[in-house]
């Protein structure tokens, strides 16, 4: 079927299939600005319809390997960027924190899109965690470029703002680790012992040893941990609320997630007006992407398929 974009729409292969052929993924670079290279992995066709995948804290591109590869066998193209502060490249000065407001790092994703040759072409759009904060604030203010919409472990700002103001509330100690993230030492206490609290939670939630050490080689070394801290201390959380999301919306949370309750991310329906599906997935912790890969892969293919472009 044809489509205002000039190429045809693409459906998945079936999920038989696409862990039977082995495509590869690639490591590239994308300049956007001055000082701002950051490294992308990816995989599938340059003009195929384009998937951006955002990882929260404390992942990196490599939680969507499996995800980036899965999609481009179906057709898409996926690009999932070591985000601002993660990447070498992309690296401003820590002290200064208003380079990592949210608004800075949604700027950073419409640029990669820019950048990638996709300019005002829609595409689909994926966040895990703060990646998830950030696409939730791009499809608000972009709904008419963002095709579909899929979070991962991370409700929607209204839902987890009102979540965080109940009495006694679940959710204000699930989150407890942001305050930490605000003190002058914390990359230092994240990263001793051998980054000792980061494989625990990892561990915890069930993240695969081979992962962890592709994390570790991006967030391993006190620079890119304290930039990525620079995000909590940049106090960019989503406070104001966000209109009703007008984009379809897929919900993915993992029931035994030890920094998202419940009450919150069954909350995030009330604020989207678009078609809405929430998949909540039994004994899966925060990292979801890296704890299930196939099923994450299965979700998001099957979503993207349903709203072509």
């Amino acid at each position: 079927m044809a489509t205002s974009c000039g190429f045809e729409s693409h459906r998945p292969h079936q999920r038989s299939a696409y862990r039977k052929i082995n495509v590869m993924a690639s490591l590239e670079k994308i300049t956007i600005g001055p000082g701002l290279t950051f490294d992308i992995l990816t995989a599938g066709k340059a003009d195929a319809p384009l998937v951006l995948l955002l990882h929260g804290f404390a992942e990196s591109m490599h939680c969507w390997r499996a995800q980036v590869k899965a999609l481009a066998v179906a057709g898409y193209r996926a690009l999932a960027p070591s985000q601002r502060g993660y990447s070498p490249g992309a690296r401003p000065d820590t002290g200064d924190t208003a380079s990592y407001h949210i608004d800075r790092l949604m700027d950073d994703a419409m640029a990669i899109v820019a950048a990638a040759g996709h300019g005002e072409r829609r595409f689909h759009l994926v966040g895990h965690d703060w990646g998830g904060s950030i696409a939730w604030a791009l499809a608000d203010r972009f709904p008419q470029l963002v095709a579909s919409l899929a979070v991962l472990s991370r409700p929607h700002p209204n839902a987890f703002n009102r979540a965080l103001q109940v009495t006694d509330s679940d959710q204000a100690h699930r989150s407890r680790h942001h305050k930490a993230f605000l003190e002058p030492g914390a990359a230092d206490v994240v990263l001793s012992d051998n980054a000792k609290w980061l494989r625990e939670r990892w561990a915890a939630n069930g993240v695969p040893a081979a992962a962890m050490t592709k994390h570790l080689g991006v967030l391993g070394n006190k620079p890119a941990m304290e930039a990525a801290l620079a995000w909590y201390r940049a106090r960019g959380a989503i406070r104001s609320p966000l209109g009703p999301i007008r984009v379809p919306t897929l919900s993915i949370w993992g029931d035994a997630d030890d920094t998202v309750g419940r009450i919150a991310a069954e909350g995030t329906r009330d604020f989207v007006s678009a078609p809405y599906r929430f998949e909540a997935l039994p004994g899966v912790g925060h990292f979801a992407a890296d704890q299930v890969r196939d099923r994450v892969s299965e979700l998001l293919l099957g979503h993207v398929a349903t709203y072509p472009v």
